[in-house]
């Protein structure tokens, strides 16, 4: 998968701008706020139709301008197409939308047309940090890969909304509502949860593989899905029984807490090394290590899923690593078609890998140049 032309219009501190990215990696360098990141984000725009970094999409927007556009030309395995994203200011907020060669459809549709794994500087507390930054990385990937899974998320994120908009408003809501919530909440989670366990399945496998080939088959690192609640089987009829249960017997705690309590918004992965967790007991090395074997893993599993490799972003996250991890990682990715990377200083990249280096001064591209192999 490659981008052949991206075109940037009032977005971010970019008033207009035309480029043509070049194959393998494309290193971007300049000082801090130049505008380096703003180009990762618009190409994860159109991959997964939003921001890596944004609290509010409005802010997607130039000061000013009454809207801002991402558009780009992408070769895939099934042809070129062109895709655009378009945010508009509506009062304090903004709306989206979104095509696909020139036609208007939906987020559904948008969703994982254009393959993109994201790495970036938060990614690193994927072990120390909260359980919705380990969500995220499951959401994220299986949302690219499975647009059923995608439809299910927002349809259990819409209900889970109303459900807590109304245990926050009373503190004896109605009980048909509170079971009609549940039962939906129940039937979507049911699918949600079956898909979590298959992909981490796979996750694990593959993630436990890499850090086997970066330090050694001992102590081994393992991945575990943990849902909540905890499930007899992944029968797609266990797991929605199951959560029925917990939520009804979850009722009067949730009521008397005005918020949700059980479902998949509460799932985790639990991340061990050599059968301790490596979050109370992991060094910082041993932490990075498995987030980056993690990071390839995700990597190897949407490029399996879109049957091409998928664009690599990472937003200045290298450096942030030694070398040795730096090198491991990159290598790790098996022959990557196109990476964007950002830093504030030409990066040490192994050897083998043809990068063009493109300056950015206050949202200006320099010409870009040729790093030998």
């Amino acid at each position: 998968m490659r981008v052949h032309s991206l075109e940037l219009d009032q977005f971010r501190n970019y008033a207009a701008l035309r480029f043509s990215p070049p194959g393998g990696a494309c290193v971007f360098i300049g000082e801090n706020a130049q505008g380096k990141s703003n180009l990762l984000e618009a190409l994860a725009l159109l991959s997964t139709g939003k921001s890596f970094r944004a609290a509010r999409e409005a802010d997607l927007i130039r000061d000013g301008a009454p809207a801002a556009e991402v558009k780009a030309q992408v070769q895939t395995r099934h042809g070129t197409a062109q895709t655009a994203c378009i945010i508009s200011r509506v009062g304090e907020g903004a709306r989206k939308k979104f095509f696909r060669d020139g036609r208007g459809i939906s987020y559904g549709q948008f969703i994982g047309g254009v393959a993109a794994v994201t790495f970036m500087p938060l990614d690193l507390q994927l072990v120390g940090g909260p359980a919705a930054l380990r969500r995220r990385l499951l959401n994220a990937s299986l949302s690219q890969s499975n647009r059923a899974y995608y439809r299910d998320l927002a349809a259990y994120a819409g209900v889970l909304a109303q459900k807590n908009a109304m245990l926050r408003a009373s503190s004896a809501p109605e009980r048909e509502l509170l079971a009609t919530y549940n039962e939906q909440l129940a039937e979507s989670g049911a699918r949600i949860a079956g898909a979590r366990a298959a992909y981490v399945r796979k996750l694990a496998a593959e993630a436990g593989a890499v850090h086997a080939r970066w330090v050694g088959a001992a102590p081994e690192f393992i991945a575990s899905y943990r849902p909540m609640p905890a499930y007899p089987s992944e029968a797609p009829d266990a797991i929605a029984n199951t959560l029925r249960a917990a939520l009804a017997a979850a009722a009067p705690i949730e009521t008397k807490r005005r918020v949700s309590l059980v479902g998949p918004h509460r799932d985790d992965l639990a991340l061990t090394l050599g059968g301790r967790s490596l979050a109370r007991f992991g060094s910082q090395g041993q932490q990075r290590t498995a987030v980056l074997a993690l990071k390839a893993a995700e990597y190897a599993l949407l490029h399996a899923a879109a049957g091409e490799p998928p664009i690599l972003l990472l937003d200045d996250v290298l450096s942030e690593l030694d070398a040795a991890r730096r090198h491991a990682f990159l290598s790790s990715l098996d022959g990557f078609d196109q990476a964007f990377i950002t830093a504030t200083e030409l990066p040490d990249l192994p050897s083998g890998v043809i990068g063009s280096v493109v300056e950015i001064r206050a949202g200006m591209l320099l010409t870009p140049s040729l790093r030998p192999a």
